[in-house]
C-alpha cells in the first residue's frame, strides 16, 4: 500500500498518521494490519516517542474494500446543518475533526454532491479554528473537477485532512490538535458501527476490536495536553471507552501449515470479541459521539 505518513511533534511526543490514500488495486492483507505502533527514537538530544493513529479514512477504505462498495448511506453522518450550534472552541475543534470524516466517507463511497457539501462546511469551521491556509479556493476547484472520480477525491480530502494538521502544529495549537484528531477517531469508529453488525470472524468486527491497540496510543497522546481542560474532558471519555474495549479476551490465532513442509506461517494471539462487548463498545462510541455533535 502506498502510504503517507504525517509526523506532528509536540514536546516529547509525536502523532503519525497513516494515509488511506494510494493504489485501489492493494490487497486486503495491508489494510488489515495492526493501525497503530508505538516506538522511542533516541538521539544526542531527546527521547522521542512516536504514537500512530490511522487516518479516519483507512478504516473507512477497509470496510469499502470488504463488502460495502455500494452503500450511499448518509443518514448517519454529522448534518452540516449542525455546524450554526458549534460556538466554543472545544465544540469547533471536535466537528472539524468530525466533518473531515464525513467529508472523507462521502469521497471514498462515491457520493460527489455530498462530498461539495461537507467541504464547505469543513472549510467554514477550518477558518474559525485557524486552518484556512490548508483549506484555499484552489481545493474547491479541485474536488469539484474530480466529482466522479472517488479516487481523485479520496487523495484531496486526505491532503486537506493533513494540511489542516501541519497548520494546527506549524502554529502549536496541540490542543486544538488533539481534538481535531479525537473527533476525526470516533466519527470514523462511529460510520463503522452504523455500517456492520456482529458477526463471529467478520474482519469487520475484528478491525474494530483492534481499534483496542489504536485507542491506547491516542489517549497517550493526549495526555501530553491534559493540562487543558477540554482535553482533559476527552480523556475521561475515551478511559471509559477503553475499560470497554479492555474486556476483550485474547484467543490463539489460527495457525496457517504447509501439508508438504508442515511449516508454521502464522499464530501467536489475536483479540476475541463477543457480541456483548461489540454491543457495549458500538453504545459507548455514540454516546461519546453524539455528546460532541448535538452540543448547542
Amino acid at each position: 500500500m502506498k502510504q503517507k505518513y504525517f509526523l506532528i511533534a509536540s514536546l516529547a511526543a509525536t502523532l503519525l498518521f497513516a494515509s488511506c490514500g494510494g493504489d485501489k488495486n492493494e490487497s486486503e492483507d495491508n489494510l488489515s494490519e495492526v493501525d497503530t505502533l508505538k516506538t522511542e527514537v533516541k538521539t544526542d538530544q531527546t527521547n522521542e516517542t512516536f504514537f500512530q493513529v490511522p487516518s479516519p479514512g483507512e478504516m473507512l477504505t477497509f470496510i469499502k474494500m470488504v463488502g460495502g462498495k455500494s452503500n450511499k448511506n448518509v443518514s448517519f453522518l454529522n448534518s452540516p446543518d449542525n455546524k450554526k450550534n458549534y460556538i466554543d472552541s472545544k465544540s469547533k475543534a471536535l466537528n472539524f475533526g468530525i466533518y473531515s470524516c464525513d467529508l472523507s466517507y462521502c469521497s471514498i463511497f462515491e457520493i460527489g454532491s455530498e462530498a461539495l457539501k461537507y467541504f464547505k462546511t469543513v472549510k467554514q469551521l477550518g477558518d474559525e479554528i485557524g486552518v484556512s491556509n490548508a483549506i484555499n479556493p484552489a481545493v474547491l476547484k479541485r474536488l469539484e473537477g474530480n466529482l466522479g472520480k472517488p479516487d481523485s477525491l479520496a487523495v484531496i480530502t486526505d491532503d486537506i485532512y493533513f494540511s489542516s494538521f501541519q497548520t494546527l502544529e506549524d502554529n502549536k495549537q496541540g490542543p486544538t490538535l488533539s481534538l481535531v484528531v479525537s473527533g476525526g477517531w470516533i466519527e470514523s469508529l462511529f460510520i463503522a458501527t452504523s455500517l456492520i453488525k456482529y458477526e463471529a470472524k467478520s474482519p469487520l468486527v475484528e478491525r474494530l476490536a483492534d481499534q483496542k491497540y489504536t485507542l491506547d496510543n491516542l489517549i497517550e497522546f493526549l495526555k501530553k495536553y491534559q493540562a487543558d481542560a477540554n482535553v482533559a474532558s476527552i480523556i475521561v471519555q475515551f478511559t471509559e471507552l477503553q475499560a470497554e474495549f479492555n474486556k476483550i479476551g485474547e484467543k490463539d490465532a489460527a495457525v496457517a501449515k504447509d501439508s508438504k513442509a508442515v511449516k508454521v506461517l502464522g499464530g501467536g494471539k489475536e483479540l476475541a470479541i463477543t457480541e456483548g462487548q461489540y454491543k457495549a463498545i458500538v453504545e459507548k462510541i455514540k454516546e461519546i459521539r453524539n455528546s460532541y455533535t448535538l452540543s448547542k
